[in-house]
C-alpha cells in the first residue's frame, strides 16, 4: 500500500474492504489521480471524477458547439470569446465535479450494491456524506464565481441549469428515460455559450441543444449497458434496460436525430452566410454522424469493456464538428 494511502482526511471515513484500502475505484485505475495526486486528495478527486476526464469533455463540448455556432451566426469574433471558452472549460470541470458529487451522495446506497461502483469514495467509506456535501458546495461556489464574469443572460441560464442537474440523480427511480435528464443537464452549455456570445437565444441554439440531447441518449445508453444486470437486480431504470435487445435500433434512431438536428441548427444559424460557408459547416454533423455509425458497428451490449471504450470515444466524436464550424466562420 502506498505511503499515506490509509490516512484519513477531514470529513472522510475509514476505508473498508480491499478495494477501499487501496483507495482505487474499480473501473478507473492507472490514471493521474492514482499515480501523481497527493494521497490526501485522492478520495475528493475521485468523488469529482477527476480520474476520468471523459465526462468533463462531454459537458464542455456542447459549450464549444454553442459558442462557435454563435460566432458563425453573428459573423463576429470578439475579444471576450476566448474567456468564454476558457471559462466554460473551468466551469465544466467544476460543475461536472459538483454534479458527480451530488450524484454519489444521492446514489450512495445504490452504488454499494453495484459491482462497478461499490468502490467509489462514499459507499467504500473513504468520504462521509457531510464531507461530500461540503466538497460539492466548494466546487459549485468556485464555478459560480466564473459564471458571474459572463453576460447577464448567461448567468440566468446558468442558474436555471441547476434544475435538471438536481433532478437527474433521482430520474432513474421514476422513469425509464433517465438519459433524457442527463441530456438536458449535459447539453445546457450549448444554450448558455450561444447566448453569452450572441446576447440572445433562438431556434438555432435550441436545435443544437436537441441534437446534443439525442447524442447523449446515444452514448449514455451504451454506457448504461455496463450496469444493466445489476440495475435489474436492484430495480434501477435506464434506457439500456428499457431497450434491451432492441438497443441497436434505438441507437440508430438517436444517431439520425442528432445529425439531422445539428444540421438544422447549422442551417438556421447560417441563413446570412455564403453557400460555401454553409456547406463547410454542414460537414460538422456529417463527421459526428460517421463516428457514431462507427460506434454502432462495434457496439456489443454484452461486452462491458467495449461499451466503456465506445462511451469514452465520444470525446473525439463531439470534437469532430468544431473544425468544420470554425473554418466556416472564416469564410
Amino acid at each position: 500500500m502506498p505511503e499515506g494511502e490509509s490516512q484519513r482526511t477531514e470529513g472522510a471515513a475509514p476505508a473498508s474492504g480491499a478495494e477501499s484500502v487501496a483507495g482505487r475505484v474499480a473501473d478507473s485505475t492507472g490514471n493521474w489521480v492514482d499515480l501523481w495526486a497527493p494521497a490526501w486528495s485522492r478520495p475528493w478527486l475521485r468523488l469529482s471524477r477527476a480520474d476520468r476526464p471523459a465526462g468533463t469533455w462531454l459537458l464542455l463540448i456542447p459549450c464549444l458547439w454553442g459558442l462557435v455556432l454563435a460566432i458563425f451566426a453573428t459573423g463576429e469574433i470578439r475579444a471576450g470569446d476566448l474567456w468564454l471558452a476558457l471559462g466554460a472549460a473551468i466551469g465544466a470541470f467544476l460543475m461536472r465535479g459538483a454534479g458527480c458529487t451530488w450524484n454519489d451522495i444521492t446514489d450512495r446506497h445504490i452504488d454499494g450494491s453495484v459491482a462497478r461502483t461499490r468502490s467509489r469514495p462514499i459507499p467504500s467509506g473513504q468520504v462521509t456524506v457531510r464531507g461530500a456535501l461540503i466538497w460539492m458546495a466548494v466546487q459549485a461556489l468556485v464555478a459560480l464565481g466564473v459564471l458571474l464574469t459572463f453576460p447577464p443572460i448567461a448567468i440566468l441560464l446558468g442558474a436555471i441549469s441547476l434544475i435538471p442537474v438536481a433532478i437527474y440523480p433521482f430520474a432513474k427511480r421514476f422513469t425509464w428515460w433517465p438519459q433524457v435528464f442527463l441530456g438536458l443537464a449535459f447539453n445546457w452549455g450549448a444554450l448558455l455559450l450561444y447566448a453569452a456570445h450572441a446576447g440572445r437565444l433562438g431556434l438555432a441554439p435550441l436545435a443544437l441543444y436537441a441534437a446534443g440531447i439525442a447524442w447523449t441518449l446515444f452514448y449514455d445508453t451504451i454506457y448504461a449497458h455496463q450496469d444493466a444486470e445489476d440495475d435489474a437486480l436492484i430495480g434501477v431504470k435506464s434506457t439500456a434496460r428499457l431497450f434491451g435487445s432492441r438497443s441497436r435500433h434505438w441507437l440508430r434512431g438517436f444517431l439520425v436525430a442528432s445529425v439531422l438536428l445539428m444540421g438544422l441548427a447549422v442551417i438556421l444559424a447560417g441563413g446570412d452566410r455564403s453557400v460555401l460557408a454553409l456547406v463547410v459547416a454542414l460537414g460538422g454533423p456529417w463527421a459526428i454522424g460517421w463516428h457514431m455509425a462507427w460506434q454502432l458497428g462495434r457496439f456489443d451490449a454484452d461486452d462491458a469493456a467495449i461499451c466503456l471504450r465506445l462511451f469514452r470515444s465520444n470525446r473525439d466524436a463531439g470534437l469532430l464538428p468544431l473544425p468544420f464550424f470554425a473554418i466556416a466562420c472564416l469564410l
